[in-house]
């Protein structure tokens, strides 16, 4: 093998080795932008504003006059008892509390933490005694500020929609008289991780109102967890057609976002608790993280002027569970951006995902969907693995006369040169022809690492035996070392330089690959062993015409 295609194999080493760096970006903190008007709800009656939410607490006025202030947000009603509200479907079990008509869990029923049948449900909700619940809201900056933790009443005890067909509603209320009354409306849908939230600010004073809202998703992140090298924990957002995902562990005490955020929420690697505005162009999102762990994601909106007797409405979708292509692509908000694909693998690894799931489809087992599809992509580049093993074997014949070149040139560089490149036109042989063709597949090689990395699909989807989740890598590393062995056979097979150090290097190519491949998602260990086996096999045709 010429010196380029075997630069061209350590290349594709070294940037394997390198992934974290060149591919996988840590989170960075997005720059922070000042205070803008923006909105995550609906219009107001009155026409001078729309609405949309913001963060942190704020003041109240004294009676009903909007230019008195108070120090604290509308407390509590005292007569009121906390209770919970239970909402089973299909799909997720939640229970909402009473305090601020918040959610105070929400269980997946199709996705539990281990492959165990018995283990528990995955758990979107995680917060901690004393913490404001998620979807809890606030007025701050407004004539009439509402405390997240106020008691409302709900309008039924719990709803069960498992047979049901039709979308039910939970209806939150609380009144402070003479100032404001406070409606919190969700519509479930049976078989959608949807849910649609409107808001119903009502004036009772006498006075026009100036308000804006804020909703808030709070989660408790453990600063002892163990990081998960390849998947994000924290808040996410989509900010001007682009995804910013912030270091929970680097995070600012708070910033603020956009505007024209799409949606804003916390995520898992493969989990989403996501709230979506009406009017992104108006939206901004606001981060902070507190001296108790908790991180709180909110969005924040312009004020509005709601006259005597009149009302403001703030519409909302939430999306809380998982990150399925498919399920997030029907919503229309850009939600499948949240699938960590990576800015610019994402055009190839979306498409692999969908031939990926469509293979699936008819044979029923992601295993051999990563065969099938492993062995469509070597058909697909089937010429240019002739065309690399071709012009390598012609390159291994010229490597006498190169030898002879270099011992005749060896004080002269530019005469060697010239003359190398003569020899290579009198053969007609291009030194290029054996490692471009690899390198043309690199993109491909990444496309489906992020899709075989970042698809739930993958997630607990056993394959045969032993390897009953290819999300995870071999337990046992049976698969990279067969990968490494196919790997030593293939370098065995392919025709090499005479140059010492080029052999040593090919030497221990097999070896670092199988150490590279030893954690990485068995589904990918699949992908490339029998892209091995393909390779060899198509290498055997090439050196017996030969």
């Amino acid at each position: 093998m010429d010196k380029k295609a075997v630069l061209a194999l350590v290349l594709s080493a070294a940037v394997l080795l390198l992934y974290q760096i060149f591919f996988y970006k840590p989170v960075q903190p997005s720059k922070s932008q000042p205070p803008t008007q923006e909105n995550g709800a609906t219009a107001v009656v009155q026409p001078e504003s729309t609405v949309t939410p913001r963060a942190t607490v704020s003041t109240l006025p004294e009676s009903g006059d909007p230019s008195a202030r108070k120090d604290a947000p509308l407390a509590p009603n005292s007569e009121e008892k906390e209770r919970e509200v239970s909402v089973d479907t299909p799909l997720y079990n939640a229970v909402f509390t009473t305090r601020g008509g918040a959610l105070k869990s929400f269980s997946l029923k199709n996705y539990r933490e281990t492959i165990d049948a018995g283990s528990k449900r995955i758990e979107l909700v995680d917060v901690k005694e004393g913490m404001p619940y998620p979807l809890s809201i606030s007025f701050p900056a407004s004539s009439i500020d509402v405390s997240p933790s106020s008691l409302f009443s709900a309008d039924t005890v719990a709803l069960d929609l498992k047979s049901a067909s039709e979308p039910r509603r939970l209806t939150f209320v609380q009144t402070w008289p003479g100032k404001i009354k406070i409606e919190k409306i969700y519509t479930f849908h049976p078989r959608k991780y949807a849910i649609e939230l409107e808001i119903r600010a009502y004036n009772l004073s006498s006075v026009p109102l100036s308000q804006e809202i804020a909703l808030f998703w709070n989660q408790y992140v453990d600063p002892e967890a163990k990081e998960d090298s390849y998947g994000h924990t924290g808040p996410v957002s989509y900010v001007g057609k682009s995804v910013e995902r912030e270091n929970v562990k680097k995070m600012e005490a708070s910033k603020l976002l956009g505007p024209d955020v799409s949606w804003g929420g916390f995520e898992s690697k493969y989990f989403l608790a996501a709230m979506i505005p009406q009017n992104p162009s108006l939206t901004s999102m606001m981060l902070s993280k507190g001296s108790s762990n908790m991180v709180s994601t909110g969005l924040k909106g312009p004020k509005n002027i709601i006259p005597p007797g009149q009302a403001g409405f703030f519409g909302y979708t939430l999306f809380l569970g998982p990150k399925d292509y498919n399920i997030l692509k029907t919503l229309g908000t850009d939600l499948e951006n949240a699938i960590d694909f990576g800015s610019w693998m994402k055009w190839l690894a979306m498409p692999l995902l969908l031939c990926l799931k469509f293979l699936y489809s008819y044979v029923h087992n992601y295993g051999i969907a990563i065969i099938i599809l492993t062995i469509l992509i070597k058909i697909l580049f089937w010429p240019l693995g002739n065309k690399s093993y071709k012009s390598m074997k012609e390159m291994q014949k010229l490597q006498p006369k190169m030898l002879e070149l270099r011992e005749k040139y060896k004080n002269d560089k530019q005469r060697l040169s010239q003359e190398t490149m003569a020899l290579y036109k009198a053969y007609k042989v291009n030194p290029m022809g054996g490692c471009l063709p690899m390198i043309i597949q690199i993109p491909v090689f990444f496309g489906l690492y992020k899709t075989l990395l970042y698809a739930i699909e993958l997630r607990h989807s056993p394959f045969f035996w032993w390897i009953q989740d290819l999300s995870e890598k071999d337990p046992y590393y049976i698969t990279p070392l067969i990968m490494g062995a196919t790997m030593f056979i293939q370098q065995k097979m392919t025709p090499v330089s005479g140059d010492p150090t080029q052999a040593k290097i090919m030497l221990w190519m097999p070896v670092i690959f199988t150490f590279l491949f030893l954690n990485f998602p068995s589904g990918l260990v699949i992908y490339w062993l029998f892209n091995n086996i393909l390779s060899i096999g198509q290498q055997y045709y090439i050196n017996k015409r030969a």
